[in-house]
């Protein structure tokens, strides 16, 4: 019983953030009558406004918000291009805010060079190590090296969890420094929708965390590992 009840607390804590950061964009997404612009619109008033006009905006995959600074590009979800919502406004805003961080070389924008790579490599490296499991499973059939093999798969992803921590301040600085600001003084939204906006972006901050955690538990994979542990 108490195993189970570990195992459930330990689900909670990897998987609890992907779902409030998905129920809090979720929850303000829905469109509100009166809301000047579109967040494509208030993306390019901002830019304008920040005297960015080089940067561009383009659509993204719906739920793959993000700003890229290679080619220079804030990029929207369909929803948060056209919506006219609190999240379409807070998403908008937050890309924005990596915009300006990337265009002013600001030192906070450093920590995204730094270590982005780094997770998204040893995210991979504890990906390949959980792919192995079947096949060292059919070919050595010797639990204690199947066991090692997840442990380092899972303790891989984890540390890549510690580094996406590490960029946690940019994502914080986008989202509080830069995006609540603009929003608040220039009095884009009513006073009253701020609580949740501040909800919004703080959900926009923990998005790479939150992704990165629910990444360990894929399920086919964990099947796998229990099917060959028998």
């Amino acid at each position: 019983m108490i195993y189970a009840v570990i195992v459930i607390v330990i689900l909670l804590i990897i998987l609890a953030p992907q779902w409030w950061v998905r129920h809090v964009l979720a929850k303000h997404s829905r469109h509100l009558q009166g809301m000047p612009g579109t967040g494509e619109e208030l993306a390019r008033h901002l830019l304008e406004q920040y005297d960015l006009q080089k940067v561009k905006i383009e659509a993204a995959e719906e739920g793959a918000d993000h700003y890229d600074p290679k080619d220079n590009t804030v990029r929207l979800s369909p929803s948060n291009m056209a919506g006219k919502s609190l999240t379409a406004i807070a998403v908008a805003a937050h890309e924005v805010g990596h915009a300006i961080q990337f265009n002013r070389d600001e030192p906070v924008s450093h920590l995204r060079k730094r270590y982005l790579n780094k997770a998204h490599q040893l995210q991979k490296v504890g990906i390949s190590f959980l792919m192995l499991l079947p096949l060292i499973g059919a070919v050595v059939r010797v639990p204690h090296v199947i066991g090692l093999t997840a442990f380092i798969g899972v303790m891989t992803m984890l540390i890549s969890v510690f580094i996406y921590l590490a960029i946690l301040p940019e994502e914080w600085d986008a989202s509080f420094n830069k995006a609540l600001p603009m929003l608040d003084k220039g009095d884009y939204i009513p006073k009253q929708y701020l609580p949740a906006i501040k909800q919004i972006l703080r959900a926009c901050a923990l998005t790479y965390v939150a992704a990165a955690l629910a990444d360990i538990l894929r399920l086919w994979r964990w099947l796998a590992l229990l099917k060959y542990m028998r």
